[in-house]
């Protein structure tokens, strides 16, 4: 398994689209996720997010174009492309299957759009996009 350039918490991820025009946020939830809970808003940077799921809606299949897709998106190796899921877990997989195709510069946004569960077991209140007030929409 390759190492990925690593992690960034959401703040971090955000200075670095801001600093570095070339940088791409791939978001990788489902079309499901985009839809009912929001995407990131990169606009304020004159900006989009990009959307490509790891694992197809609805049955959680993974997908098998991943790669492909991603490369028609992004096909410089030496870009830094941002990965950003739901908690950090699906995009860390992300950041590595794009490092094993040659891909020098892949970061995994830990804590994701929505964050760990709380004591209630649910997201959107500990960490994630959404709680450190960055931009987003509703889908």
């Amino acid at each position: 398994m390759a190492d990925y350039a690593g992690d960034l918490d959401p703040k971090a991820a955000w200075k670095m689209l801001e600093s570095e025009p070339a940088a791409v946020l791939i978001d990788v939830r489902t079309l499901a996720e985009w839809q009912y809970v929001g995407v990131p808003d990169l606009s304020p940077l004159d900006r989009k997010a990009e959307f490509v799921e790891w694992q197809r809606f609805p049955d959680g299949s993974p997908n098998a174009e991943f790669v492909e897709q991603v490369t028609r998106i992004v096909p410089d190796p030496e870009v830094p492309v941002l990965f950003l899921c739901r908690s950090g877990v699906r995009s860390m997989h992300a950041a590595i299957a794009l490092t094993e195709a040659g891909y020098a510069h892949c970061y995994n946004v830990a804590e994701g759009f929505e964050g760990d569960k709380d004591m209630a077991q649910h997201r959107g209140t500990v960490g994630g996009w959404k709680v450190a007030g960055l931009p987003w929409q509703q889908g």
